[in-house]
């Protein structure tokens, strides 16, 4: 393996690549410098103050892109697993590579994911404790996280575009909103008269615009710096930091408020972490110097086009409709679960324990099945295995409360968080493969939208089914878990039937497809 260090520091790993000559056209082949010996001076770097002999296969300077020149006779092509290449412009050969400062802008994107939803929880573990602080209700305080949710829906059109120009535009806006979001509701908490609701309001209005603009993007990013081998584990690592930030909130934020008069100062400390996770966002590179693999460069669809593609597109809906119906439940019952369990007589430790759970556990389980999905491509299996786990475990779920032992919530929002965090990424990379080459950044915002959308108004109708004072234990929501179990099971044949019905072609994996056709159509020079 022969390793390149651009100028500025950064590496790019190319593997040793073999040569396949053809001997008729033999005088006319570049020769390549290659580890076993072989040597030559046929590959020329393209620069911006033109193109140099390069007597290597390994291009030394991150920003230039390599291509191969010769007589339209030359045959000598290199290919492997771990450098692809493919035909450019006029018959060059382009290298596709990965780049080490990729991991720079995944990890910020997952900081900004994980606080985002950190800031979307930060008052419903305490939602008693603010409803005093505020001198307002606990249905006022649940419209926090519901104003969170729909300001998602109101910002996806700006999304689409941003992130169609690309993924460092919308991260910055991203850490914008977030550090003027959290500094506002601080300034609003930490008012007289303890606080000014209103002010509070809009903050939480502003850190729900900045979500969707990292939440949707974990898709694009992978698609434009990773290769098809790490995509499904990259979108993984960035898409579950969303909830593993709401674990947080629910863990932590009941330990930092014993008392109504602790809300303003735990309010200040998500906004310290909130700027110590934002700053970095605006120092992270735009784009890779070359593409990482064929379907990352492939011309996208505008995004009228892409929209009226998908309104008749059967797997997509057969996909979007669950996801965004159990993605929904998923925020209803992380904003609720302490007003759930509550009237059964657990505290708001015991309800922030279950749902850290109920994170905690999906994430151990992503991390575990995301680079197996990786390796095989199961998507459909895996998506067909998973929904019924979940649509039985909002069922069951309906009488766990009122066993009044925590072993029933925390067993079964294990098993659902297990079953929803392994799929949420490979439902958001499935969406991509079936619609290719609808651009990732449409498809994944429309879905995470309807989540959003759902989450928010499934807050407002569980809130409306609450039971009153004279209910049995007063305030419980039995009826809200039943409307979610009635809902959850309703939507659970849809994605059974993908593939069905002579419809198999239908779920081929496309941008797979069209990144292995690259390469054969290479390989057959």
């Amino acid at each position: 393996m022969t390793a390149a260090k651009d100028d500025d520091g950064h590496g790019a790993t190319i593997h040793q690549t073999e040569v396949a000559r053809d001997s008729k056209d033999s005088q006319h082949s570049a020769n390549v410098d290659m580890p076993n010996g072989g040597h030559g001076s046929g590959w020329r770097v393209l620069r911006d103050g033109g193109d140099e002999d390069l007597p290597s296969a390994v291009d030394k300077d991150n920003g230039a892109d390599l291509t191969q020149h010769g007589a339209s006779g030359s045959s000598e092509q290199p290919f492997n697993d771990g450098l692809q290449v493919g035909n450019g412009d006029g018959g060059d050969v382009v290298f596709y590579k990965t780049y080490k400062r990729r991991w720079f802008g995944l990890v910020q994107l997952t900081l900004l994911n994980i606080i985002v939803s950190w800031d979307w929880l930060t008052f419903a573990p305490v939602s008693s404790s603010a409803a005093v602080y505020f001198n307002a209700s606990e249905t006022t305080i649940n419209w926090l996280a519901t104003l969170f949710l729909f300001s998602f829906v109101v910002a996806t059109p700006v999304v689409i575009y941003a992130l169609h120009v690309g993924p460092k535009p919308s991260i910055i806006t991203a850490a914008a909103l977030v550090l003027a979001g959290n500094w506002i509701r601080y300034a609003g908490s930490h008012s007289s008269s303890r606080g000014i609701f209103g002010v509070v309001a809009f903050g939480q209005i502003l850190t729900g615009l900045a979500q969707p603009f990292v939440l949707s993007a974990p898709a694009r990013y992978s698609d434009l710096w990773f290769s098809p081998k790490g995509r499904v584990t990259a979108t993984a690592v960035v898409s579950l930091a969303n909830p593993f930030g709401a674990a947080l909130g629910q863990l932590i934020v009941p330990f930092w408020v014993e008392g109504p008069e602790d809300v303003s100062r735990m309010v200040l400390y998500v906004a310290v972490i909130s700027t110590v996770c934002s700053v970095p966002s605006f120092f992270i590179p735009a784009a890779p110097p070359t593409p990482a693999a064929p379907s990352g460069q492939t011309p996208k669809l505008s995004l009228k086009e892409s929209i009226h593609i998908l309104t008749s597109h059967l797997e997509f809906w057969l996909i979007f409709i669950p996801f965004a119906v159990y993605v929904g439940f998923f925020n209803s019952i992380s904003s609720l679960l302490n007003q759930i369990m509550e009237p059964y007589g657990f505290t708001d430790t015991d309800a922030g324990i279950a749902g850290a759970l109920l994170i905690v556990v999906g994430l151990v389980a992503a991390a575990i099945s995301s680079p197996i999905i990786d390796r095989t491509k199961a998507f459909v299996t895996w998506t067909k295995s998973a929904v019924p786990i979940i649509g039985l475990c909002y069922l069951v779920f309906v009488w766990m409360p009122g066993t009044r032992s925590v072993a029933g919530p925390y067993i079964v929002l294990s098993v659902l968080g297990a079953a929803s965090f392994s799929l949420i990424p490979v439902v958001i990379e499935l969406l991509v493969e079936l619609t290719h080459p609808i651009s990732p950044e449409v498809t994944s915002t429309l879905a995470w939208s309807g989540g959003q959308l759902l989450g928010g108004c499934f807050i407002v109708i569980s809130d409306a089914l609450k039971a009153g004072e004279d209910g049995t234990p007063p305030g419980n929501m039995y009826r809200a878990l039943v409307f979610t179990a009635v809902i959850a099971m309703a939507v659970l044949p849809l994605p059974l039937c993908l593939g069905l019905f002579g419809r198999g072609d239908n779920v081929t994996l496309k941008r797979m497809r069209s990144d292995a056709g690259e390469r054969a159509s290479v390989a057959s020079v």
